[in-house]
């Protein structure tokens, strides 16, 4: 049986990815909020780039829920009410 056998091969020229393969950058943060961060992440059994993630989300979904809790314009009022048929 030759060496390499039952082994799996990449293809030449390919990287192996450790875990997720994904784009990062750096931020700076003071290092209260990074041990915040880590204190949290700690708590959500996950990364601080995971938490920093989901803290993202948080804060697009609450944007997202004052915009609606606004009145509806004119327009808008004036788009639901329309006639379908």
């Amino acid at each position: 049986m030759p060496p390499n056998a039952g082994r799996m091969t990449r293809p030449v020229g390919v990287m192996p990815c450790m875990l997720i393969c994904m784009h990062s950058t750096s931020v700076r943060i003071d290092g209260e909020t990074h041990e915040e961060l880590k204190r949290l992440a700690d708590e959500l059994g996950t990364t601080v780039g995971r938490t920093v993630s989901l803290a993202v989300r948080v804060l697009r979904q609450d944007r997202i829920g004052r915009q609606l809790g606004h009145p509806l314009r004119e327009d808008e009022s004036a788009w639901l009410d329309a006639d379908l048929g």
